[in-house]
């Protein structure tokens, strides 16, 4: 199963920034290169979880050409996706 989740505004670029991100039902394997007209995938890779708790989760996207650093914030209406500086 692939962990997936919606960034409507795609991943942030730059340290500080920050997106909104949805968390969507899980999705097998056969997904990691689906792509419609409305829907694309951003970046294939692993993640690594440096710390959590109930509201923040820490961690590193190892992507296809770089790896970024960023924090899942859960607010009142839902989570943020922030991009940290790298380290």
């Amino acid at each position: 199963m692939l962990r997936s989740w919606a960034v409507p505004k795609g991943l942030p670029d730059e340290p500080g920034e920050k997106r909104l991100a949805v968390a969507v039902a899980d999705h097998d394997l056969d997904h990691l290169t689906y792509e419609d007209e409305v829907k694309s995938i951003a970046d294939i890779g692993w993640w690594e979880e440096h710390d959590r708790s109930e509201r923040r989760i820490l961690l590193t996207l190892h992507g296809r050409d770089d790896d970024r650093r960023y924090a899942l914030i859960r607010t009142s209406q839902g989570w943020l996706l922030h991009r940290l500086a790298d380290q």
